[in-house]
């Protein structure tokens, strides 16, 4: 994973140059009277030295004027985005184990549901073990956003890995339903209190032309997670699966203590130093983290000026540049549940089975988490090629158009054949590709940094509630309408998310995160009617 990431990163690099940027002359010319500053940990600071890098610093923000972003520039040099990989693949570690919950209840249900298993279940007890995962989410993703905020992103994540760890401990050793739903608790909350943090984090520590790769890569590790389940479980019993997922949550909290903590965040609690040694080794140069720091402490200190420091949160939300994006993430993940984006995954054996096929339901299923996991890492390269907007496109075309043809070989009872098993397999392929991504993208990019952690958390409370109904409900609605019904919901839900990101969604891509936010505090609603220009830059 190291390699894969490292490589395509290298390999964009090479096409990139640093382009010097004009200021105004006053950001060198301090630099010429003053001395400075070399990075020391804090240890080593005396109390006048910390004085004073504060003070350089917020000088700085004040009396330099330079532009948040330059077409062709780079952020960073080789070692930079060397260690932007690494810090990546640390996350990726933990999104993997975080996939683990999710395709669990695929593989255990069959084998909890057979007539020689010792904690036999029924189909009701089956609802409740697949969807109590996403029940108990919600409570973890509310707390993660004043958690991070508190303590930082990646002591959050670190954090969350001691609750997944006793939850698989609870689920391997359950000898009840009442214990193993517990352990499915736990698990859940633990899944919710990562889920927005990976994402700031990420957001927060790449710079512009990696982010889209970056923050895209832990869909990889979670659909490799997944992916990890079914694989055993076609293998080995339900609770010999439960220990063997214990072991990539305990290896990320150790990966985790090597990484640095967010520049972004740091500069806001005014721990100037540190962001300034996290920014170094982020950029792998001083003058670029220096200049990147800069532009962080700039932002804060205008938000002060403006008297935006002391609004409390829900008067901050309800702000157009706030509510704006806000609102179409909600809109759109309300949306991607209801396409059917995580159901397939939860009863994916079951949901093949009931379309029927010539193929096994096992292998069908098996194919689809290996297609999700291969077209994942393809979303993640074409991030670096291609808009974020033509990608989502074609995701939600392909997705409409696979899920409605179902529908109609269903009506028709002319689901037989090999027909029905690709048409579920391009649909995942389909959805994968930018419909399963882009909930990531959106939170790590089109936030304000402001309420990105806050937020954040918010959002993924609400994603994860209204999934646990979808997914409580999906039995229920099945035996109502068919799985004709079924497919057919997924394809209209997909049309109007295809309609609503085609109106709504802002291009991202090359983009700083100054320059999104700058994006959503012009009257900006519709892309085709956006103002194109600020101050002679495109926005």
């Amino acid at each position: 994973m190291v390699l894969l990431i490292f490589g395509y990163a290298l390999s964009y690099k090479r096409r990139l140059r640093i382009v010097k940027i004009q200021s105004d002359g006053a950001h060198e010319a301090m630099l010429a009277e003053s001395r400075k500053p070399q990075v020391k940990s804090k240890q080593t600071h005396s109390q006048e030295e910390y004085e004073a890098l504060q003070s350089f610093l917020r000088s700085i923000s004040s009396t330099a004027t330079l532009p948040p972003y330059v077409k062709g520039e780079t952020y960073s040099s080789m070692r930079g985005v060397f260690n932007q990989c690494l810090i990546t693949c640390a996350v990726l570690v933990l999104a993997a184990g975080a996939g683990h919950p999710i395709g669990f209840s695929a593989v255990a249900l069959p084998q909890l549901q057979n007539e020689n298993s010792s904690m036999r279940i029924d189909e009701e007890m089956g609802s409740w073990i697949a969807s109590i995962h996403s029940a108990a989410t919600p409570l973890g993703s509310m707390l993660s956003g004043p958690i991070m905020e508190a303590i930082g992103r990646r002591r959050t994540l670190q954090a969350s890995t001691f609750p997944l760890v006793l939850g698989w401990i609870l689920i391997a050793t359950a000898m009840h339903h009442a214990l193993l739903l517990l352990g499915r608790i736990v698990c859940g909350f633990a899944v919710g209190i990562m889920a927005a943090p990976s994402q700031v984090y990420l957001g927060e520590i790449s710079e512009p032309r990696l982010r889209g790769l970056l923050i895209g890569t832990p869909f990889v590790a979670y659909s490799l997670g997944v992916l990890y389940v079914y694989a055993l479980g076609g293998a080995l019993p339900w609770r010999s699966v439960s220990f063997l997922c214990i072991v990539l949550p305990s290896l990320a909290f150790v990966v985790l203590c090597l990484s640095p903590e967010s520049p972004t965040w740091l500069a806001r609690k005014g721990r100037f130093h540190e962001a300034m040694a996290a920014m170094g080794r982020l950029r792998g140069n001083p003058e670029i983290a220096q200049r990147e720091l800069h532009e962080l402490i700039s932002a804060r200190e205008k938000e002060k000026a403006r008297g935006e420091e002391t609004i409390r949160f829900f008067a901050t939300v309800s702000r157009a540049p706030v509510l704006k994006p806000l609102l179409l993430i909600n809109a759109f993940n309300m949306l991607q549940i209801l396409s059917g984006s995580y159901i397939v995954i939860f009863y994916a054996v079951d949901i093949v089975k009931e379309a029927g096929g010539s193929l096994s339901p096992h292998m069908v299923a098996n194919a689809s988490a290996c297609t999700r996991l291969g077209v994942t890492v393809i979303a993640c390269i074409l991030l670096l090629k291609i808009t974020r907007r033509s990608l989502v496109m074609m995701s939600g075309i392909g997705t409409a158009v696979c899920t409605l043809a179902l529908a109609f070989l269903l009506y028709q009872d002319a689901g037989s054949g090999i027909i029905t098993p690709v048409l579920i397999l391009g649909y995942v392929a389909f959805n994968t590709l930018g419909f399963f991504l882009l909930p990531g993208l959106m939170i790590g990019e089109l936030l304000p940094t402001k309420v990105r952690g806050l937020c954040g958390g918010y959002i993924f409370c609400v994603f994860n509630a209204v999934l646990f109904g979808f997914t409580k409900l999906y039995p229920v609605m099945k035996n109502s309408v068919g799985m004709s019904g079924v497919f057919a919901l997924f394809g209209s839900a997909a049309s109007l998310a295809t309609v609503v990101l085609f109106l709504l969604l802002p291009e991202t891509k090359g983009k700083s995160l100054l320059q999104i936010e700058q994006y959503y505090q012009k009257p900006n609603i519709l892309w085709v009617t956006r103002k194109k220009t600020t101050d002679g830059q495109q926005v």
